[in-house]
C-alpha cells in the first residue's frame, strides 16, 4: 500500500491575501457620489431659492460638498489598482494558502503527538530494561522495578486515544499539504482550475478545496453548484509523477530526520531522559 509523502520543502505561510480591490473601488467611489449628491441637492435649492428672495444659507453649506485630494486620490488608486483585481480569485493562492493551513494543523498535531510521547516515554525504559536482561538475576530486578512503579508505569487510555489520533492528524494534515503544493507547482493544473471558476462564475476564494487519498485527486467544488474541477495525483490528467512513495520510502526518510535522532527510541531512555551514555548511542 502506499502512501503520499510530505514534501520535505513546504511552502510557509502565504503572503498573498485576498484581493479587496473591489472593496477598495465601492468605498473610494462612494465617498465621491456622496459629495456629489450633496452638491447636487445644494445646487438645485439655490436654483430654486435665488429667484425667491428666501432661502439663503449661512454660506458654508458648499464646503461641505467639496471633494477632498485624499478622496481624489483614493479614487484614482482605486481604479489602478482594478488592473490587478481578479474577479473569478486566484487558485495559485488558495493553494498556497491551504497548504500553509495544513502545515500549521500538522504542527499542531506533532506537539500533541511529542507530548504523549514524552508522557509514555517510561515504556521505552521497560523495553530496554525487558530486552537487555540476561540472567535470573537481571530478570528478578526487571520485575522488582515494574511491581514497585506500575503505577507511575502504567500507559492509561486517555494518552494511547490522544497518540493514535495525533498520528493520525500529522498523516493526514501532511498529505494534505504535499498535495495542495504539488497541484500549486503545476501551472497546467492551476490553469484548468483558475478555468473551473470562471466557467462556473465562482470566485476561487469561496470553493471547498480538498484532497482524497483514495481517489488520488485534489478536487475543488464550485459553491452554489453541483459542479467540481478534479486534478489527479498520478498523472491521468496532468505530468505529476513520483508524488506517491511506499511505506518503506517514507520510514527511511523518516529514520533520516532530526526529529527522530533525537527521539528516546533512537537514543535510548537514559540519553533522552537522563542525557547519560548518549555518546554510545
Amino acid at each position: 500500500m502506499k502512501k503520499i509523502l510530505a514534501i520535505a520543502s513546504l511552502l510557509a505561510a502565504s503572503s498573498a491575501a485576498h484581493s479587496d480591490e473591489l472593496d477598495n473601488l465601492l468605498t473610494a467611489s462612494a465617498a465621491i457620489v456622496n459629495q456629489i449628491d450633496y452638491g447636487i441637492q445644494i445646487t438645485g435649492a439655490a436654483m430654486e431659492y435665488a429667484h425667491t428672495g428666501t432661502g439663503l444659507s449661512d454660506g458654508s453649506l458648499s464646503t461641505g460638498a467639496h471633494i477632498s485630494t485624499e478622496q481624489l486620490d483614493a479614487y484614482n488608486d482605486a481604479l489602478t489598482a482594478m488592473a490587478s483585481y481578479q474577479p473569478y480569485g486566484s487558485v495559485q493562492n488558495v493553494l498556497e494558502e491551504k497548504a500553509a493551513a495544513e502545515i500549521d494543523l500538522m504542527n499542531n498535531a506533532v506537539d500533541t503527538f511529542t507530548e504523549v510521547v514524552v508522557d509514555m516515554v517510561a515504556v521505552v525504559q521497560v523495553h530496554e530494561d525487558a530486552e537487555n536482561a540476561s540472567t535470573p538475576e537481571e530478570h528478578a530486578e526487571v520485575q522488582e522495578f515494574v511491581t514497585n512503579n506500575t503505577e507511575a508505569l502504567q500507559i492509561t487510555q486517555t494518552e494511547v486515544d490522544t497518540y493514535n489520533q495525533s498520528v493520525d492528524d500529522i498523516e493526514t494534515h501532511a498529505n494534505n499539504a504535499a498535495a495542495y503544493t504539488a497541484v500549486a507547482a503545476n501551472s497546467d493544473a492551476v490553469a484548468f482550475l483558475q478555468t473551473g471558476a470562471e466557467n462556473n462564475n465562482v470566485n476561487a476564494d469561496n470553493a471547498s478545496l480538498t484532497y482524497d487519498a483514495n481517489r488520488q485527486w485534489v478536487k475543488m467544488s464550485w459553491t452554489g453548484t453541483n459542479n467540481a474541477s478534479a486534478v489527479y495525483l498520478n498523472g491521468s490528467n496532468f505530468n505529476m509523477s513520483n508524488l506517491y512513495v511506499s511505506e518503506a520510502d517514507v520510514l527511511l526518510a523518516g529514520s533520516e530526520t532530526e526529529f527522530y535522532l533525537t527521539s528516546p527510541t533512537y537514543l535510548g531512555y537514559k540519553c533522552f531522559v537522563e542525557q547519560i551514555g548518549c555518546d554510545e548511542g
